[in-house]
């Protein structure tokens, strides 16, 4: 009997140490989520800052000192209320901050096809509900001509492809604009796929409200 009551202290003795590393181990995870999450917070004001000085400025603006990106647009999808700035690379480092320009792409007001790629988790994850025939908007700033320039998209491809599947990111001689993110959309430990959304112009270059010239 001592031997059983025994085995049962021990037992108990282990469960309660479990639930402690789990208590533990849940509050750090909790204060790092809190703390990403507040981080993410401050670059978004940073990066709007940025962008909002670059206008007044005419000229690119880091939102911070040492930072190796610049937004250099703003991307709006009215349907899912969307609007994030997009940042002038694509690099893993740049993506944790904002979708970015894909260097195989066009500048942002160049002819040809634009590429923006952005997190599955984060950016991009309200793309998960965008449809064929959406209207996406992109602004940004002309630095030759002053101002800021703004020009809507309708979608007209919405495609999930394997990763060796390029043909929506080569070049083009038509205008295009063109957003990639891994799928399955969401924290999934796989992403095997890609998901993009290719959308063509709808309207010409127009000066925005709001631009250089206004102020």
């Amino acid at each position: 009997m001592w031997q059983v009551k025994s085995e049962r202290l021990s037992a108990m003795r282990e469960i309660r140490i479990l639930c402690m590393v789990i208590l533990v181990t849940g509050g750090a995870l909790t204060a790092r989520a809190g703390y990403l999450h507040a981080k993410a917070g401050l670059a978004g004001v940073l990066i709007e800052r940025a962008w909002n000085e670059s206008v007044r400025a005419g000229e690119a603006k880091k939102p911070w000192g040492w930072a190796d990106m610049h937004p250099v647009a703003r991307l709006r999808i009215p349907r899912l209320n969307y609007d994030e700035y997009v940042l002038d690379n694509a690099s893993p480092r740049t993506l944790a901050f904002g979708p970015g320009v894909v260097g195989n792409g066009v500048g942002v007001g160049k002819r040809g096809n634009l590429v923006v790629a952005g997190h599955r988790t984060s950016w991009f994850l309200p793309l998960e509900k965008i449809a064929a025939g959406d209207r996406v908007e992109l602004e940004w700033f002309d630095a030759k001509q002053g101002g800021l320039r703004k020009r809507g998209y309708r979608v007209e491809i919405v495609a999930v492809v394997e990763p060796v599947d390029v043909s929506l990111l080569l070049p083009t001689e038509e205008d295009a604009l063109t957003l990639i993110t891994c799928y399955p959309f969401g924290y999934g430990a796989k992403s095997p796929q890609r998901f993009v959304a290719r959308a063509v112009p709808i309207t010409e270059h127009t000066e925005a409200p709001g631009s250089a010239h206004d102020q």
